[in-house]
């Protein structure tokens, strides 16, 4: 019944409406009247995997300068312009996609609207704020330099996906920082910020037809084709092996990982739900934690989940323990690992997980905000808007022979690619 309820409580909230604007510009709309803002997210294929070579950082450094000035205002009249209508504009990057987000107050849409558009048509990357976004990055990667969970993360990257855009990190190094230039940037800018590969959602106080208008006021000037650098599908490498990063702290920083499913394979959904069994959710009822933490105190928090990339996917996860403990950590995470690879989970595991992925579905849908961001990803995951209702039907499905099964075949023989961060006894 819990199921259910949530699978109608998402259709009814997200009565999702596709639309093209007269100049082709194609987004979902969710009207909801409730209070009187819109919220519109935006996603462009291409992300920090189109980093030029040499230059890791230069999307997220674009994606920090959009709302630095544009057209003939520059970063303070830009900012003064939000600020006077109470908008909110924001841009972030991740590895396959520069993407956006506008929130503002029905009646001052149209004026966001008009800054929107020239943040993504026209930015004026000017100097003073590459400056200023270049060391504000760079301040960042001073302070991660010698935080033990930043550095596990960027070197179990590193040797996980070697010698590919996946294992470079996406914010840059304080050196290929210093290389990007203004050209660098205008040049990426007109690479990815296009028509070609972008997904669009907006929801709020606002129907078809005002949306429609919006979307060609903000988007329908851009180019209509992109122009990516061919990246390369791959494996997670490195599995069976350890990497260790000698650091003097009292605790190890542990990282793992090790091949996934793709998106759209089959099985996909039954590895999230294994995947949760392992050290989903909020890590109560997880194997991790209750192994991990609650019998044997070796850690406060044990993780396992799952991503899928344009070009890769993997399961990955960490803890953080007493250095004189992380062999028994780390032995501990392996067994449970092997255990569901071998055995499956029990019933009363599959059952309570299926019933929190399902459950706690409906709260990612409980903000306009929010609801827009999961139509993008929705719509970059390759679904139709079915798939709100989908993905729970896809968890209810999943049988023990199922989960046996994607075990098995997502664990193999346990084997996971480890990078620590520590002085680690044992290892």
């Amino acid at each position: 019944m819990t199921a259910l309820v949530s699978q109608q409580t998402v259709s009814r909230a997200v009565p999702v409406q596709q639309i093209a604007s007269p100049r082709g510009v194609n987004a979902w709309l969710v009207e909801d009247y409730a209070v009187p803002l819109v919220s519109l997210e935006f996603a462009f294929r291409g992300g920090a995997a189109q980093d030029p070579p040499g230059k890791a950082g230069a999307a997220t450094m674009l994606a920090g300068l959009l709302d630095e000035g544009a057209g003939d205002l520059d970063s303070q009249a830009f900012q003064r312009a939000l600020d006077e209508k109470a908008i909110e504009i924001s841009f972030n990057c991740d590895r396959d996609h520069l993407g956006g987000r506008m929130r503002t107050l029905v009646r001052n849409v149209d004026r966001a609207g008009e800054l929107l558009r020239l943040a993504i048509n026209a930015p004026r990357l000017d100097e003073e704020p590459i400056g200023r976004v270049r060391e504000q990055i760079s301040a960042g990667l001073r302070r991660d330099a010698n935080d033990p969970a930043s550095l596990a993360g960027r070197i179990w990257r590193a040797r996980t996906f070697p010698h590919h855009p996946y294992g470079a990190p996406a914010r840059g190094t304080l050196e290929s920082l210093a290389t990007i230039e203004r050209a660098d940037l205008t040049e990426l800018a007109k690479r990815l910020v296009t028509r070609g590969a972008l997904h669009i959602a907006v929801v709020g106080a606002v129907d078809a037809k005002r949306a429609a208008a919006l979307l060609d006021e903000i988007f329908a000037d851009l180019p209509r084709e992109s122009s990516f650098t061919p990246v390369a599908d791959i494996a997670p490498a490195g599995v069976g092996g350890i990497e260790i990063v000698d650091l003097d702290v009292p605790q190890s920083t542990i990282r793992f990982g090790r091949a996934s499913f793709k998106r759209h394979d089959p099985d996909y959904m039954a590895a999230v739900v294994i995947t949760h069994i392992l050290g989903g959710g909020t890590g109560l009822s997880s194997r991790l934690f209750r192994e991990v933490r609650e019998k044997r105190g070796l850690a406060y928090s044990v993780d396992a989940s799952l991503s899928t990339l344009d070009h890769a996917a993997f399961l990955h996860g960490g803890t953080s323990t007493k250095n004189e403990r992380a062999r028994e950590s780390l032995d501990v995470i392996k067994a449970e690992i092997i255990d569901l690879a071998n055995s499956g989970p029990t019933p009363d595991e599959l059952e309570k997980g299926k019933k929190y992925l399902v459950g706690s579905y409906a709260l990612r849908f409980d903000t306009s905000a929010k609801i827009a961001g999961q139509l993008v990803h929705i719509q970059m995951d390759g679904f139709g808007p079915e798939w709100l209702v989908e993905r729970n039907l896809q968890i209810e499905a999943v049988t023990m022979d199922d989960a046996k099964r994607v075990a098995h075949r997502l664990f193999g023989d346990g084997g996971l690619s480890v990078a620590v961060v520590g002085k680690p006894a044992g290892l």
